[in-house]
């Protein structure tokens, strides 16, 4: 019941290039709400609740954000005792706040319509700045739910095992646990599977074979006896017999032949052929 309409950029436009660019797409009017949402992030907030928040304030944009330990590396934003957006600041050695730019907003309709066409614009540098230089209306809508930047291999399996295992609530997983096995893999008696690992369909898994946070791709097979920890296993990606790995990350098509053992942080090219043996490393 959901229609899905995709427009791609013919070059780079950047956050804000990019929302303009869908405008012909959007039926909302222009006093009416626009939801934004960042691709690589893994999120539980109560998206109803930031919508109403923008729409009761009037506001030209409300930003999600959310609170974290250690906010160099993300965009900073802070706010006044009213919970409205006093500055937008891109990553900082010595950030003024922990709150960040979580990657959702909620824009009026005719804000969007404000952003440059046909040219880069990034809402970080240029459109938000402009908004506040401009006296207009930008909130802040905190909240302290799961959050997570998804943007490394590493975030990556976290979020996934934390989906698998319910910590973080997904109506795509309405049964959660130590292992989600998707239609077609196998899975040998004698396998464990633990951490919130994923098999992807039609996968194989070996006997004896322990995959522990691991998440294979559609069509990867994993010898037996072999032991996977923390690890992105390409789809069609071969994994043979007696194989550790430890924070490894499996390119598509790979092959990882019997008898290796690798650790964080190796990197298996996509289509690349590891012969049985070639490297042997002490895995903690």
């Amino acid at each position: 019941g959901i229609e899905l309409e995709y427009v791609q950029e013919t070059e780079p436009l950047g956050t804000g290039g990019g929302i303009r660019n869908v405008v012909s797409c959007l039926r909302a009017a222009p006093h009416e709400p626009v939801v934004i949402f960042n691709g690589d992030v893994l999120t539980g907030h109560d998206i109803a609740g930031q919508i109403d928040a923008h729409v009761s304030s009037a506001a030209a944009v409300t930003l999600y954000l959310t609170e974290v330990d250690d906010p160099r590396r993300f965009g900073i934003v802070p706010t006044d005792d009213d919970g409205r957006v006093t500055g937008f600041l891109e990553k900082s050695e010595h950030p003024v706040t922990n709150r960040i730019n979580a990657g959702c907003y909620v824009f009026r309709r005719d804000v969007i319509d404000l952003i440059p066409a046909g040219r880069p614009v990034s809402v970080e540098r240029e459109t938000f700045p402009a908004l506040l230089a401009g006296d207009a209306m930008v909130r802040a809508w905190v909240e302290s739910a799961y959050w997570l930047d998804l943007g490394t291999p590493e975030s990556f399996l976290l979020g996934s095992c934390d989906l698998v295992r319910g910590v973080v609530a997904s109506p795509a997983l309405p049964v959660t646990g130590e292992s989600l096995v998707l239609q077609g893999a196998s899975v040998a008696s004698g396998a464990t599977l633990s951490g919130g690992t994923t098999v992807g369909g039609n996968a194989v898994v070996g006997s004896g074979t322990s995959l522990d946070r691991c998440v294979l791709f559609d069509g990867a097979q994993v010898g037996a006896r072999s032991r996977l920890t923390d690890c992105i296993v390409g789809r069609g990606a071969v994994i043979g017999d007696d194989v550790v790995l430890r924070g490894v990350v499996v390119g598509d098509g790979a092959r990882v032949g019997a008898g290796n053992e690798l650790e964080a942080p190796a990197r298996v090219w996509t289509n690349a052929v590891l012969a049985d043996g070639v490297v042997r490393q002490t895995v903690g």
